[in-house]
């Protein structure tokens, strides 16, 4: 459907409830009301009422939050169903349903029927496992890779530790953890001040195929998930992530409650994150491991799934890394079909009887090879599918370097991913349910169909839905001034000196204050080690501390920078002087080599349309826009952005990412920003 922008209206009586709770919330809490803010809630509410999908692009400082969430309560008060909000990260997560719910809901419900019962759903695996920790599994380390993991976000690290330390540490991080076990009424991870390393929770969680299910364990009903599942059923909203959302939609799985309206945050995500929780991926290692966990705890013989981890093995020696477009050859497809076989024999061998005693070890075993044998199938049928396989190979840490290397002598891993989620959102999401999607990024210019088209909005067959951009309450023009450096050279590997140069004189300008944001973790570090001591100013650079402990920093201290990558293009959230100068080193294109993304280009310019402008440039847009969003985040704030990346101003797909962009002040000119940044400077001494 044409995307339209809506305007102020009376509205139904639903949609005038609604506002009328919005006034109350935003009074209550101190705040001041805004029209996108009401545009954004009469229009989700006129969803709820038609059924029809929405789409809504608001911008920072919108308070898109409360406009979704009140809508939401108002319709669970009358429907027999949840309704479910769904975010790219648990820190999100954490934050509605700690934050923004409670104070929300203390102002509200004063003027509702009965009070809102909240619910919060997550991964298995962030709970701690009672039958576990009575000892119902073995204790053994998973290989890397070897387990799959439904549905669970693990996109936020909960630890601050490095993996392997001292069995002694990890003795300790267990007995607390048994100690908080007895006390908690949640068991949920993030509730465990401070936090424990990954290899501790492993002694005392399960993922959801390795749990033996409410059938057969023998501490149902104490199990913290099934607890947080049965809270969720008579619950009024549900937060979960997109992770789950995937499970639901593409597995088919009751992880979630039956819902029939759903609200994505973070929705610019929501692809990417469902296809990284529906990927795949197979080693040799993985094959060894299953067959010793069965021959260990099935006590069957596993003589045939080594031989086909053997000849696997012989198929797999030398293998380039990269895309295979037209998915495995013969002979590896031949080993595919003897380990499937092997994998079905194993797993017929090991039902055991069914008036056994539920066994965690044999559930364990079982579960890699149901992985394993799921994995096969996949894989053999990957062109039929239309999905994407490649060969990867784990990396390192270079201890020297900093960073992770690609180690070309580690074992092949084979990965598969579906090519596009599209057609399985629109069947599994989209079908059934009222879907509203939000973001600050999620149109390019005024148009939602790249966002829309990837997530099965568009094309034959596609249910309807409209677009709507609410704006923001920053006047961008007069706040903020985008400068592309176009007298530099087009970036090459790293950061050149020219680009180098440009980045010291930025914030030399402005005196710090600087958030530096890289396209690599090499380049963010070469770059402070080579500025630190030419500027004198505090640099902070991604790894020196925890992301949280930086940014904190980083706010506190207005004229420190921050450098980093990725992850900080959509996780700082820091208003005032402290960032007044915003750097993006180069258009954040996808990696020429990524292997879904180029199969992805490929199908669409098989299909006729332009791969590049619909995928890379798209992606790059994206998250281009989230970069430049980090310089606004309240009224008061002004500043600079400024991308070294010269084809920003000279290719001929620069206006289409530039559409994407807060529509700041525009300029090459290096005179102008510059003398903004030493005004700000000056305001900041």
């Amino acid at each position: 459907m044409t995307e339209t922008v809506a305007s102020e209206s009376s509205g139904t009586a639903g949609e005038q409830f609604v506002i009328e709770l919005l006034d109350r919330a935003v009074a209550g809490m101190g705040g001041q009301s805004r029209s996108g803010q009401h545009e954004m809630a009469r229009q989700v509410a006129r969803a709820i009422e038609t059924g029809d999908h929405l789409l809504v692009q608001a911008g920072t400082g919108t308070g898109k939050s409360l406009a979704y969430l009140i809508p939401l309560i108002a319709h669970s008060l009358v429907s027999n169903k949840p309704t479910l909000v769904s975010t790219a990260t648990l820190a999100l997560q954490t934050q509605i349903v700690g934050r923004d719910l409670p104070r929300l809901l203390k102002t509200i419900t004063p003027a509702l029927d009965r009070p809102v019962k909240v619910a919060l759903v997550k991964g298995r695996s962030n709970y701690v496992c009672r039958h576990k920790l009575e000892g119902g599994f073995p204790s053994e380390e998973p290989s890397e890779g070897q387990l799959f993991s439904l549905g669970e976000d693990t996109s936020v690290p909960h630890f601050a530790a490095a993996l392997g330390g001292p069995s002694s540490q990890l003795g300790k991080e267990v007995v607390r953890l048994r100690e908080w076990a007895q006390k908690t009424a949640t068991g949920d991870r993030d509730e465990l001040l401070p936090g424990v390393t990954d290899r501790a929770w492993r002694q005392v969680s399960v993922t959801s195929m390795e749990c033996l299910g409410a059938q057969k364990c023998p501490m149902a009903a104490e199990c913290f998930s099934e607890l947080a599942r049965q809270d969720a059923a008579d619950a009024d909203v549900v937060v979960t992530n997109h992770a789950m959302l995937a499970v639901s939609a593409f597995e088919g799985l009751a992880v979630l409650p039956e819902y029939d309206v759903v609200v994505v945050d973070e929705a610019h995500e929501l692809q990417d994150r469902v296809t990284g929780a529906v990927s795949g991926q197979l080693s040799v290692a993985m094959v060894h491991a299953a067959a010793s966990g069965a021959r260990k705890h099935t006590a069957i013989t596993v003589d045939a799934l080594n031989a086909a981890a053997a000849n696997l093995e012989l198929a797999l020696a030398g293998v380039p890394n990269g895309l295979l477009p037209n998915g495995l050859n013969d002979e590896q497809l031949d080993c595919m079909d003897q380990l499937r076989d092997a994998c079905r024999a194993a797993l017929s061998d090991s039902k055991g009887d069914s008036s056994q005693t539920a066994d965690g070890g044999r559930q364990l075993a079982r579960s890699r090879l149901m992985l394993i044998l799921e994995l096969c199938e996949r894989l053999i049928a990957a062109r039929e599918n239309r999905e994407v396989v490649w060969f990867s190979r784990a990396s390192t840490f270079d201890p020297q370097q900093g960073y992770a290397q690609p180690d070309d002598s580690s074992p092949a891993l084979v990965n598969i991913a579906p090519l596009s989620v599209a057609g399985r959102l629109r069947e599994g999401l989209f079908e059934g349910h009222t879907v509203v999607l939000t973001s600050a990024t999620l149109a390019i210019g005024s148009a939602f169909e790249p966002a829309a088209g990837g997530l099965g909005l568009v094309g034959q067959g596609a249910p309807s839905w409209t677009g709507i951009d609410v704006g923001s309450p920053f006047d961008y023009p007069k706040q903020g001034i985008l400068y592309v450096a176009g007298h530099l050279p087009k970036p090459g590997r790293g950061v050149s000196p020219e680009a180098l140069e440009e980045l010291e004189a930025l914030i030399r300008a402005s005196g710090g204050g600087a958030l530096c944001l890289f396209s690599s973790r090499r380049a963010a570090e070469e770059a402070a080690e080579a500025l630190r001591p030419r500027l004198g100013l505090s640099i902070l650079c991604q790894g020196d501390s925890t992301m949280t402990a930086l940014v904190k920093q980083f706010a506190d201290e207005p004229d420190t920078c921050l450098f980093g990558t990725m992850s900080l293009w959509q996780g700082v959230d820091v208003p005032g002087g402290s960032c007044r100068l915003v750097v993006i080193d180069r258009i954040p294109f996808p990696r020429p080599d990524d292997p879904l993304m180029t199969a992805r280009s490929r199908a669409v310019a098989q299909a006729g349309g332009n791969g590049f402008m619909s995928v890379s440039a798209t992606h790059a847009a994206i998250r281009l826009a989230q970069g430049a969003g980090r310089l606004i985040r309240s009224t008061g704030d002004k500043g600079v952005v400024a991308v070294l990346d010269s084809r920003l101003a000279t290719e001929r797909y620069a206006g289409f990412l530039r559409a994407a962009l807060p529509p700041f002040w525009p300029t090459t000119d290096r005179k102008i920003a510059f003398a903004a940044l030493e005004r700000l400077s000056k305001e900041h001494t």
